[in-house]
């Protein structure tokens, strides 16, 4: 590392990750569109910047963990931002479509700067515990160089060149909101049977059908209780609409995912939308949490 790490994007993840990161005292940089969410850094030794620029200045690489491709759109390659990004990486970790990475990639080039890609799988226990799945698509020496900083996170694996890290993440995406749309489906159907949810749950638990994803959402459902979300359902739903244009862009035949969009979009039509994505069960229901 040329300098001191930056991190931009302090929200659900971007908060613990920061906090691995001084923990392992690197020296740290951190900016937040929104000043409050800097608050629990402020006193750990973390540099705080008002502006992106003056971020920007500060760090080598810098890590987003951003929302989406268009706030890093609208931060890091602004015009008054780009010209800073010369000699800068910028590794990006959050969840965007191969092709918005792609065009970041070329757009970070023309500043004079390099780029990776780094999302990762896994939510807030996986960050605090240094267990997340960190796919990269970068070329080997990029994966080389910045494998001792990404090791703090979690167990980097190399999936191939910018783009495939992206794709492999939004792969896995899909399944989360799919298997979870399925998972409700079954569960509620069972419910509106009189059906005994103990013994179809034992039975799933011991065949082929099973996915541990199904325990760690169950009680939730049972419980209608969605707060303290580590992965709200709006950004599901933003992830679903990522695959969904790639897939219909790719030739592919994505039918069964407009069903889980649809779900999706009155699960975030109601207050659900900042809360754990299981309450995509109410929407399956028909019902919202009061």
């Amino acid at each position: 590392m040329k300098g001191k790490v930056g991190l931009i994007g302090t929200g659900l993840m971007g908060l613990p990750m920061a906090q691995r990161l001084i923990a392992a005292e690197i020296p740290l940089v951190v900016y937040n569109r929104t000043p409050e969410k800097l608050e629990p850094l402020r006193s750990t030794g973390a540099i705080i910047t008002d502006t992106v620029v003056d971020f920007v200045q500060q760090s080598h690489p810098v890590i987003t963990m951003l929302t989406n491709g268009d706030a890093i759109q609208a931060t890091l390659l602004s015009d008054a931002v780009r010209p800073h990004l010369s000699d800068r990486t910028v590794i990006q970790m959050g969840t965007i479509a191969p092709s918005e990475s792609r065009q970041i990639q070329d757009a970070v080039r023309q500043a004079g700067g390099d780029y990776l890609e780094a999302p990762v799988l896994g939510s807030i226990p996986e960050v605090e515990a240094g267990k997340l799945q960190v796919m990269v698509g970068a070329t080997s020496e990029q994966f080389q160089q910045w494998l001792p900083l990404l090791q703090h996170f979690g167990k980097p694996m190399h999936i191939g060149e910018v783009g495939a890290a992206s794709a492999l993440k939004l792969s896995l995406n899909q399944l989360i909101g799919s298997l979870t749309t399925a998972f409700a489906l079954s569960l509620s159907f069972l419910q509106s049977q009189g059906g005994d949810v103990d013994t179809f749950m034992e039975i799933l638990r011991d065949s082929a059908l099973y996915a541990p994803t199904f325990d760690k959402k169950l009680q939730r459902m049972l419980d209608h209780h969605y707060a303290n979300p580590n992965f709200p359902t709006k950004h599901l739903l933003k992830d679903m609409n990522l695959f969904l244009q790639e897939a219909t862009a790719a030739g592919l035949r994505a039918d069964s995912l407009e069903g889980v969009r649809q779900i999706l979009e009155a699960a975030c039509a109601t207050e659900l939308a900042e809360e754990d994505y299981s309450a995509l069960f109410e929407a399956v229901r028909g019902q919202s949490v009061q």
